[in-house]
């Protein structure tokens, strides 16, 4: 109650009235604040590793993939691609016994080196890569897309490893071996991320073959369908091969790469 000047009291206005304590019930705490159990954490994980693929190994990633044909070009040009079928057979002599088999080995030691620390064997696996290509234009293609990868990504998607490469290896860089480096910095598994990098390649070698012969997009799906076992295939045989054991064994294909550079008309810079 309030007393007026007058003698007179009326009740306290309401906004001045003093609010009653409440009493305060238990805390309730958002999703957010919980702590994620071992099982949420690792499909967190999975999750974010193939989003990183995904995004690196797509035909979006700047590193200019669909210029190259690894001398497929003239393999059409002379008759010897001129189906689906010669298409599937001439890629998968490509994957198990030449440039394929080659990046699998190459790519899984430059990992193994990155995971260990040994910057001998890194620097071992980056001199190969370089020296391997058969031709000019397949050195050009291997280092040309190397470069525009580690740039990329670490500008986008920075570790620790991109950082030490570039500190102990200032030569070219061949493809497999940057994106190898990548994946051992975001601690990406290697079976996974193996198995990206040559279903990528072999990808893009599936789209040259249908801009060359040409063919429909049914006949490309149906390639690359057919090739799946090859590519699971050829990285087993990676995974357990040493790095002496990185050779090319495809003498067809290093001549077509080395004839493209002379070809007269072309749509590929390899």
């Amino acid at each position: 109650m309030i007393t007026t000047s007058t003698g007179m009291t009326r009740k306290r206005p309401a906004l001045l009235r003093r609010p009653s304590p409440r009493k305060r019930g238990p805390r309730v705490t958002k999703p957010s604040e919980h702590g994620l159990n071992g099982n949420e954490q690792k499909q967190i994980l999975e999750t974010s590793s193939l989003y990183r693929l995904f995004a690196w190994l797509s035909p979006a990633y700047p590193v200019g993939a669909f210029s190259y044909s690894s001398g497929l070009e003239w393999a059409v040009e002379a008759g010897d691609v001129t189906s689906a079928d010669t298409l599937c057979r001439w890629l998968t002599t490509l994957l198990s016994d030449g440039a394929g088999f080659c990046d699998a080995v190459l790519f899984a030691h430059a990992y193994r080196a990155c995971q260990s620390g040994n910057d001998n064997a890194l620097c071992e696996a980056a001199e190969l890569a370089v020296a391997l290509p058969p031709s000019r234009e397949r050195f050009l293609e291997t280092t040309t897309q190397g470069r525009a990868f580690l740039d990329v990504t670490q500008t986008t998607w920075p570790c620790p490893t991109l950082d030490r490469l570039a500190e102990i290896w200032s030569g070219p860089i061949a493809y497999p071996v940057a994106v190898a480096v990548a994946a051992a910095g975001h601690q990406i598994p290697l079976e996974h991320s193996l198995a990206a990098y040559l279903q990528a390649v072999a990808a893009n070698w599936v789209s040259a073959g249908l801009r060359l012969v040409p063919l429909g997009q049914t006949d490309g799906q149906r390639v690359s369908a057919k090739l799946q076992p090859i590519i699971a295939a050829t990285m087993k045989r990676a995974l357990a091969a040493a790095l002496v054991d990185a050779g090319s064994a495809v003498y067809r294909a290093d001549i077509a790469a080395m004839r493209h550079e002379t070809q007269y008309t072309r749509l590929f810079r390899s």
